[in-house]
């Protein structure tokens, strides 16, 4: 290997540790904001209780949910940790293929944000096998959620949006498990 292609190939395993440990950094905020924002809630509010932020609108509503979203699955917060698990090691898998490809950035913010919140309810389903849920849409009553949802949810539909109308086929065969040939 020439002094050229040796001086380029450390670049570019610099360039990918740092997009690494920025999007370890990223992963790690977005879960403390998540579990502090449930924290203040627990230690400031009664269960159940509400306080209106906009009128017959939008409340802080605290409730637990032991369920997935809408109550799926409720009380079992042990198989829905093992979805978790499977769920963050396929995206740890799914970003380590974006980065080494170098491309598909936008994708790859979307892998961090659901990996947060996927962690985030994790979390709270392993210390309390229930999720803490607090932002209420009252005027269409939509489900009670949480931070990590909004990550999560964020997430999945910029994603979808992304595969449907943003990247072309071969720019997601990089997201393929089929081996070269």
């Amino acid at each position: 290997m020439n002094h050229t292609n040796h001086n380029s190939n450390l670049i570019s395993k610099k360039k990918i540790a740092g997009s690494y440990l920025l999007a370890i950094l990223s992963f790690v905020i977005l879960v403390i904001i998540d579990q502090l924002s449930k924290y203040y809630i627990t230690t400031t509010m009664k269960l159940h209780d509400s306080i209106p932020v906009i009128k017959d609108v939008f409340e802080i509503h605290y409730i637990h949910n032991p369920g997935a979203a809408w109550g799926i699955l409720e009380n079992q917060y042990l198989l829905l940790g093992i979805f978790a698990i499977i769920a963050c090691i396929f995206g740890a898998i799914l970003y380590a293929k974006c980065l080494h490809a170098n491309t598909l950035k936008a994708l790859r913010i979307c892998i961090v944000l659901i990996l947060s919140g996927a962690i985030g309810n994790f979390i709270d389903r392993m210390r309390f096998q229930y999720v803490i849920d607090f932002i209420y849409f009252k005027l269409i009553d939509f489900p009670v959620f949480n931070i990590a949802d909004c990550y999560v949810t964020i997430g999945f539909f910029v994603t979808t949006f992304l595969i449907l109308f943003v990247y072309k086929d071969e720019q997601l065969e990089v997201l393929s498990f089929k081996k070269k040939s």
